[in-house]
């Protein structure tokens, strides 16, 4: 059985520089910064370009998330499914799965994005891609769509390449909201049975939880404190047992119930840190803590940086 190669986001950039004969610097997207995971859209005819000897994509599992808009006739090849494309394709690539499209004519257009799973939940740390139906187990997010909704697709490529060029300080949260809606366009193109399989009981705990947690923040006053602190606190609201939201919480996310509780409050004190002229006393009271000390701890464990060295 032929070994599946798996493609980093290095390969990849490896990969765009040899078939846009550009340096790294020139296609590296301006303004992101580590802490907010990775993002970058192409337009398909200027990669294709390597590929018209062969006609064919590397088959590889790939390290980050893809959505392609493809415009042309092609053949998909997504795990062990084959699908022929005769004029337009949308696909969604994710890491667990290895896919390659075969291009069949020299009229190739359309756009793709790549992103890290981290990029997409910098605002929504409760959604985790690879639980949305569209990326279950066993689907095949690989759809040919017709030449409208093809079109209503380009514009919102065209929307994500104008910001991702543009010096909005914002950008990232609003090119975040574009590939959101390109995932909706793709759940919605899935049967309604499969989506509504994929909630069940455990997703309802973990929905649950998620937003009783939620509802916590933003904090907007040094007076306003959270108090749904740990996992036992949000057990008790919802009248179940620690371990068994622990269990789904873990089963769904990857994660326990502390670590979820954890990387949220993080999420709040970095924005606290950085846009607010609280004291650091204030913010350790406002996210539930009884001593500074065991904030600035916590803090520091979580990032590397106290809260002081984080605000610099």
């Amino acid at each position: 059985m032929e070994k599946i190669a798996h493609a980093t986001l290095e390969d990849f950039y490896r990969e765009m520089t040899s078939m846009l004969g550009k340096d790294l610097e020139s296609i590296f997207p301006k303004g992101l910064h580590k802490d907010i995971g990775h993002f970058n859209v192409f337009d398909i005819a200027q990669t294709i370009a390597k590929f018209k000897d062969t006609c064919e994509m590397p088959y590889n599992r790939r390290k980050y998330f893809k959505v392609s808009l493809i415009r042309g006739k092609n053949r998909a090849e997504y795990a062990d499914k084959i699908i022929s494309i005769q004029k337009n394709a949308l696909l969604f690539a994710t890491p667990k799965v290895p896919y390659h499209y075969v291009p069949e004519d020299e009229n190739q257009s359309g756009s793709f994005c790549v992103f890290t799973d981290d990029f997409f939940n910098k605002n929504q740390p409760h959604i985790l891609l690879e639980d949305l139906p569209l990326f279950q187990p066993g689907a095949f997010p690989v759809f040919e769509i017709d030449d409208e909704l093809a079109d209503e697709i380009e514009i919102l490529f065209s929307k994500i390449k104008k910001e991702i060029d543009s010096d909005y300080v914002f950008k990232y949260d609003l090119i975040r909201n574009y590939v959101f809606e390109l995932i909706h366009y793709g759940q919605k193109l899935q049967p309604a049975a499969k989506i509504s399989m994929s909630h069940n009981a455990s997703l309802r705990v973990v929905s649950l939880f998620i937003e009783l947690l939620e509802r916590q923040f933003p904090v907007e006053s040094p007076n306003q404190r959270i108090h749904l602190k740990t996992a036992k606190d949000f057990a008790d609201r919802l009248s179940i047992h620690v371990n068994y939201l622990n269990k789904n919480l873990k089963d769904s996310t990857g994660k326990t119930t502390t670590e979820f509780i954890a990387d949220r409050l993080v999420q709040e004190a970095k924005i606290l840190l950085k846009q607010t002229k609280w004291n650091v006393s204030e913010i350790s009271y406002a996210l539930g803590f009884e001593e500074i000390a065991h904030f600035s701890n916590f803090f520091k464990r979580k990032t590397n940086f106290t809260p002081l060295e984080f605000r610099l």
